[in-house]
């Protein structure tokens, strides 16, 4: 057991952190598992098994805002462990938000807990980013493309990066990653499968901006958390890896997933309409869509007694654009990894669905 690593998770109650820590632990990978993060463990819509996994010895919990240099240090220092593998899924998740906010909550928290993972001399630093740092397009981008950040967040995140290269004596690996979806996502796919449900408890056919063809690459986050580990085992240093299943998803394609199981119809704009749409203002185009959305939302939710959910069918302006999600996920395969999930299936977005309904976050009986 003491040459099993000792792993640090910062921002290890979100999405992909819970999964993460669900792998290791189930997978006895590590020695011990100390996880940081600014929320806390009863109030982050953990699932049952979810939640066991923070009752475990083995996993210590550390309640912290990663942007402070003191309590980087205290998460860091407390006992006597060294850290050997870092993991840094802090960070803002939400669009839109200031730059105040993105400094803060995603270039102030990966420079400051780098520089501390630096000192203390860790195997490995994994960043997580995004793969919206890349130049949207049709060719799927691969890790020596051009960069060119095409929402707010993935602008502060490539500045995150470039700042941790120049940290002296970080042994940092970068992971860019497509949408990843799964149970626990509720940014990724799941505001469609949210949307899915109000068409269909209003009857009407759902409608999407552009066309079928619009890329929206995926990764599964069981997919996602078995490459982390894999890269902080055996990634090179100074190296970037996407994550990017071989499916290629598109909105065609997803819209098939949401027919089968929500029993609706879905259609497109098309790119003439919708570019005459937008031109006038995204920002109307994502208020009406919101506005349409919302409300019966609230009433499905409220006629099954859900009073609250962290699930919304809201639309960020700045994801509305049309820009195609294309990423290239092969890099990593050369180290012998291999997707689990290469396809995004019907029985894999119910596992959402149902990850929440056991919550009591999405309404039962839509599908």
């Amino acid at each position: 057991m003491a040459n099993k690593p000792n792993v640090l998770v910062l921002g290890g109650l979100g999405f992909i952190g819970r999964n993460l820590v669900e792998y290791l632990s189930n997978n006895n990978l590590v020695n011990k598992i100390r996880v940081a993060d600014k929320g806390l463990p009863a109030l982050a819509g953990l699932n049952k098994q979810h939640t066991a996994l923070f009752e475990n010895q083995n996993v210590e919990f550390k309640q912290a805002n990663l942007a402070r240099e003191a309590m980087v240090n205290k998460v860091f220092d407390d006992g006597d462990q060294k850290w050997d593998f870092v993991f840094n899924l802090a960070g803002e998740t939400k669009y839109s938000q200031t730059e105040e906010v993105y400094k803060e909550n995603i270039i102030d928290v990966s420079v400051t807990c780098a520089k501390a993972a630096a000192k203390r001399g860790v195997k490995k630093f994994v960043e997580v980013s995004t793969a919206q740092v890349y130049d949207s397009g049709k060719k799927a981008s691969d890790e020596a493309d051009k960069t060119k950040p095409w929402t707010k967040l993935a602008k502060a995140k490539l500045i995150a990066e470039e700042e941790l290269k120049k940290i002296q004596g970080l042994p940092l690996v970068i992971v860019r990653p497509a949408v990843v979806y799964g149970p626990g996502d509720i940014s990724g796919i799941t505001p469609r499968l949210i949307i899915a449900a109000v068409y269909k408890s209003v009857g009407e056919t759902m409608e999407f901006l552009w066309d079928k063809d619009l890329r929206i690459n995926t990764v599964h986050v069981r997919d996602v958390v078995a490459a982390l580990w894999l890269l902080a085992s055996s990634g090179n240093v100074g190296e970037v890896y996407n994550l990017a299943d071989s499916n290629d998803t598109d909105q065609g394609s997803l819209n098939k997933q949401l027919e089968a199981i929500f029993k609706i119809k879905t259609d497109f704009m098309g790119n003439i309409k919708s570019k005459l749409a937008t031109a006038v203002a995204m920002k109307t185009v994502a208020e009406t869509a919101n506005e349409k959305h919302l409300k019966p939302w609230s009433d499905l939710c409220k006629g099954k007694g859900i009073v609250n959910t962290p699930l919304t069918p809201y639309l960020d302006e700045e994801v509305l654009y049309n820009n195609p999600y294309s990423v290239d996920g092969q890099k990593i395969t050369k180290l012998g990894f291999s997707y689990q999930h290469p396809k995004v299936t019907e029985e894999l977005l119910r596992e959402v669905l149902k990850y929440f309904e056991d919550l009591n976050f999405f309404p039962t009986g839509l599908y």
